[in-house]
């Protein structure tokens, strides 16, 4: 006969425990992130592996690493936050949102290919609303699991423009924006005529690109120049993507990427805005969340004041 389980020693701040010690694979860090101490976390860790019969975490080196029985405990223990947060959560998330008075933070991962001023002015606004409130914002790089990210709860919102966002991802559309080049004032390009601009010249010159977000995975350009099976010169790849245009404006190199970004250069460098001679379908950027902080009220609301923001951006666009 099985044994049955003696729920009487199981509470769900341990399953919280062993998820945060799973990922961080480290006492003192899970400490840290919960808000407890050392020793508190060490006590729990004795009465997880009590109930689950392994050792959950071994010395490896410096530090410890998850045993094959604890990564295959990892997704349950998910499974099992998210289900309680949708049977005990509905109190909370009903009892509304006061942003005047929150204390809390939000962790939102992010592009620079947007308009500079984008990050900025969702700062202001939060800041502006919700005095109390901690931001982190964290770049997109391509060694930065943004999946990964939302599953686990280490970041509440994502921004980015992809083709096809991640299906099993909730999506909200900020805004669309024009392809368009980026040049020197002293570059060829930028004396031809619009006819004179063709795709055969585009495709000729050095171009500037960002590095992708994802090892393999080429960005949106890429992406589309690929699918109509054309191939340009890439001579520079840079990780900060503020930088390109400066480096636009002392070369010969072209930046191809969205206009919003690209205007708010054009005063302090000299460079240009030209027709992309390639027909681009819109750059299209979205915000993305993961299911765990759907019904969430207070998330709810900072992805309401990010959308409002893209908003007004776009508006003197349509003025």
């Amino acid at each position: 006969m099985t044994q049955a389980l003696d729920f009487d020693k199981i509470e769900l701040q341990l399953v919280r425990v062993l998820q945060i010690l799973i990922l961080e694979r480290s006492v003192s860090k899970a400490a840290m992130r919960l808000g407890s101490t050392q020793p508190a976390i060490s006590e729990k860790l004795r009465r997880l592996r009590a109930l689950t019969g392994d050792q959950l975490l071994v010395r490896s080196g410096s530090g410890m690493t998850p045993t094959a029985v604890a990564l295959d405990l990892l997704a349950p223990a998910e499974r099992l936050l998210r289900e309680a947060d949708e049977l005990f959560g509905t109190r909370l998330r009903r009892s509304g949102f006061d942003p005047a008075t929150a204390q809390l933070r939000y962790r939102i991962a992010a592009s620079d290919y947007l308009d500079p001023l984008f990050l900025p002015q969702v700062v202001a606004r939060l800041q502006r609303l919700a005095p109390g409130i901690q931001v982190d914002l964290h770049p997109l790089t391509a060694d930065y699991d943004y999946r990964a990210a939302l599953a686990r709860g280490d970041v509440d919102l994502v921004i980015g423009n992809w083709l096809e966002p991640p299906g099993e991802l909730h999506m909200g559309r900020l805004l669309t924006d024009e392809v368009v080049c980026l040049v020197s004032q002293q570059h060829p390009a930028a004396r031809l005529g619009p006819r004179a601009w063709t795709q055969a010249r585009y495709l000729d010159c050095q171009h500037l690109a960002p590095m992708p977000l994802s090892p393999g995975h080429p960005g949106v350009i890429e992406q589309h120049l690929l699918s109509l099976g054309l191939e340009r010169r890439i001579a520079v790849r840079g990780a900060h993507f503020g930088q390109l245009p400066q480096m636009v404006a002392h070369s010969l190199l072209v930046l191809t990427t969205g206009r919003l970004f690209c205007r708010r250069y054009v005063d302090a460098w000299p460079v240009t805005i030209l027709r992309c001679p390639v027909a681009f379908p819109p750059m299209t950027y979205y915000q993305l969340w993961h299911d765990l902080s759907h019904h969430s009220a207070p998330l709810r609301w900072l992805r309401e004041q990010v959308r409002d923001v893209a908003r007004e951006m776009v508006r003197p666009l349509s003025t």
